[in-house]
């Protein structure tokens, strides 16, 4: 061990878009505190928030139909919905404030204008969608949804679908031209540009092995340099977890109570994408279906158009997978190492609750290529093996805790940040809606963590997020005005597409 020890106010872990957004936050904020990042890889935004490890949907809950459920009553439930959107509104408004402020460069490297479209088949579900539809259309936040179950009207909306497609079956779809895709590993890669302009200390090919409180309440992480092998002693005074699937092992290294009866269930994703241009010429969309019956959340089948790499792409997917890493570029043992006496129960009654969905993943790890196309023929009938190739997605670590509703063992399928009493320490864990609320829960992060500091802090945060402490779907005025704003600043265009 080498002797190079250092102190600093804020440490984060992970060069990922939620450190970036935190460490961006907080340099607008208090731009006098040091603040050093610690990433293992060699860049950032190579883990969770890499484009192709992200499907990059800007979750504001236009298409997912996951976000809206079907009581008993036969009503649909839009409130989670209503959150996701309003979360979503808050990072439009933050990054639109860094562009203004040219803080980061061209929005076009990270995010551009593209309809949302939710799809479904058969009666039910076309009945579903209607309702769904008209709940939504009420509301401020989903204004200018449209629906239609007129297949002519579908071939204007989804060429590609709707070419070779049999016309027995119910079809239905709602569309809003006002979604986006989002290049999450390129505003990362913006984010820290910023900030290392900003004096922040980021260490890439670090990596953090232990972190433990020190008698004087301050937090000390020993670091190995992956180039030297050297390993170093940092302290803070805060610390955030940011490291995707691996921030529950630090979490549990850090002792913290809150930390306690909570495990991580991983699953890995794969997507087709297509390599023939022609074909990704004609659809210009996200395409959103239903979940088959048993499939869990984040299996959510959709038919993405992409910008990556300033090239436009087409996805399919994702098919679940299993793998016990808990990151891409994890080991195979992360699962066994997460699992402890603290949360051993909750581990093993989440496995006894969650037998379909294990039989799922290990029936979706089987699947041959072609059966993969079967799948995607349901989006695209005529699709050709031929032009479609396999990528791995990233990893996804789902939250498996103990909760009143649920019971022990009770596996979330959302964001969570797990943070001490004291606030001196912060991890972000789970997956979906994720990198699209990033803002959101920064600022959630600095609530809970700097409740000293917040209040000076609010007339600053108001001028980043004119949004801030208001719910916007009761403020259509507001939402009107930001909406225009957000749009003219990210260069969100109106043109339609024109299909070859």
């Amino acid at each position: 061990m080498n002797n190079k020890e250092t102190k600093t106010e804020v440490i984060l872990i992970g060069a990922g878009i939620m450190s970036a957004t935190l460490g961006t936050l907080l340099k607008e904020l208090v731009p006098d505190w040091k603040i050093t990042v610690f990433e293992k890889l060699p860049n950032a935004g190579e883990e969770s928030s890499n484009e192709w490890n992200n499907a990059g949907t800007g979750h504001a809950a236009l298409c997912e139909l996951n976000y809206t459920v079907e009581k008993p009553d036969g009503s649909v439930d839009i409130s989670k919905a209503i959150t996701v959107n309003e979360q979503f509104q808050v990072s439009m408004q933050f990054w639109s404030h860094l562009v203004n402020s040219k803080l980061i460069g061209q929005p076009e490297k990270f995010i551009r204008q593209l309809p949302h479209i939710s799809l479904v088949q058969g009666e039910q579900n076309v009945s579903f969608l209607r309702k769904r539809f008209e709940a939504l259309s009420k509301n401020p936040l989903f204004q200018g949804m449209e629906f239609s179950d007129d297949s002519k009207k579908l071939v204007e909306w989804i060429p590609l679908i709707m070419q070779d497609r049999p016309s027995n079956e119910p079809i239905a779809a709602t569309k809003i031209d006002s979604g986006t895709d989002v290049n999450f590993g390129a505003l990362t890669r913006m984010l820290f540009d910023h900030l290392e302009s900003k004096n922040v200390d980021i260490n890439y090919k670090h990596s953090v092995h232990d972190i433990k409180r020190t008698s004087n309440g301050l937090w000390k992480l020993k670091v190995r340099n992956l180039d030297s092998g050297a390993t170093e002693s940092h302290t803070a005074k805060f610390v955030f977890i940011g490291g995707g699937g691996g921030s529950i092992h630090l979490l549990q290294k850090s002792g913290i109570p809150e930390g306690k009866n909570i495990g991580g269930f991983p699953v890995s994703g794969i997507f087709m994408v297509c390599n023939n241009p022609d074909i990704v010429a004609k659809h210009h969309a996200k395409v959103y279906g239903k979940a088959k019956v048993g499939a869990p959340p984040m299996s959510v089948p959709h038919l993405d158009t992409r910008f990556i790499d300033n090239k436009k792409s087409l996805l399919f997917g994702p098919f679940a997978g299993f793998s016990p890493k808990f990151l891409k570029t994890g080991s195979m043992f992360d699962l066994v190492a997460s699992v402890k006496p603290d949360n051993l129960l909750t581990m093993l009654s989440a496995g006894a609750k969650n037998m379909s969905l294990t039989k799922y993943l290990i029936q979706q790890v089987m699947l041959s290529k072609e059966q993969r196309m079967e799948e995607l023929r349901e989006f695209i009938p005529n699709a050709k093996s031929k032009d479609w190739d396999l990528v791995v997605a990233g990893q996804r670590v789902q939250v498996i805790k103990d909760t009143e509703a649920g019971g022990k063992g009770t596996l979330q399928f959302g964001t969570e940040v797990v943070s001490a009493a004291d606030g001196s320490i912060a991890a972000l864990l789970g997956a979906s809606p994720g990198a699209s609320t990033a803002v959101h829960v920064m600022l959630e992060v600095l609530t809970k963590c700097f409740p000293a500091h917040i209040k000076e802090w609010e007339p600053k945060i108001k001028k980043m997020i004119p949004s801030s402490g208001i719910t916007l779907m009761e403020n259509p005025e507001l939402l009107h005005k930001i909406h225009k704003s957000t749009a003219q600043t990210l260069q969100l265009s109106e043109k339609k597409p024109v299909f070859s």
